[in-house]
């Protein structure tokens, strides 16, 4: 189990994001009233998703001591195109001297990561 622990004061809307190993912070821009010390909880979590496909893709790239020189993934969070659903779309790039069938294994492997997995199953918050 993860357990993340927020907080928040009275320095709109600044909060301060505490989990095992680490202190980090979200916000809103300054428009909506925030000081832009850190990203929206909607960006942090698209940016979970991306962060979990490139790290995972990168493991699974050193186990096969691949030539994988980087991952880049570009998340998009679009709640509004289809009312009612929210949308995830990923697009990855692999550079490297990579063959067509590593680079399509990597493709698979980026649809594997723990966060990816767990936004295509059924969600309950309690």
């Amino acid at each position: 189990m993860i357990k993340v622990n927020a907080s928040i004061s009275t320095n709109k809307y600044k909060t301060i994001l505490q989990s095992e190993h680490t202190t980090f912070l979200a916000d809103e821009p300054e428009d909506l009233g925030g000081t832009n010390l850190g990203p929206k909880p909607t960006e942090m979590l698209a940016g979970a998703l991306a962060g979990c496909v490139a790290i995972t893709v990168r493991m699974y790239a050193d186990r096969k001591e691949w030539p994988l020189e980087d991952v880049k993934v570009e998340v998009e969070f679009d709640t509004e195109s289809q009312p009612g659903t929210t949308i995830f779309r990923k697009k990855i790039e692999f550079v490297g001297n990579l063959t067509d069938e590593q680079k399509q294994r990597l493709y698979m492997i980026a649809g594997k990561c723990p966060v990816n997995k767990a936004l295509q199953q059924p969600i309950v918050i309690e």
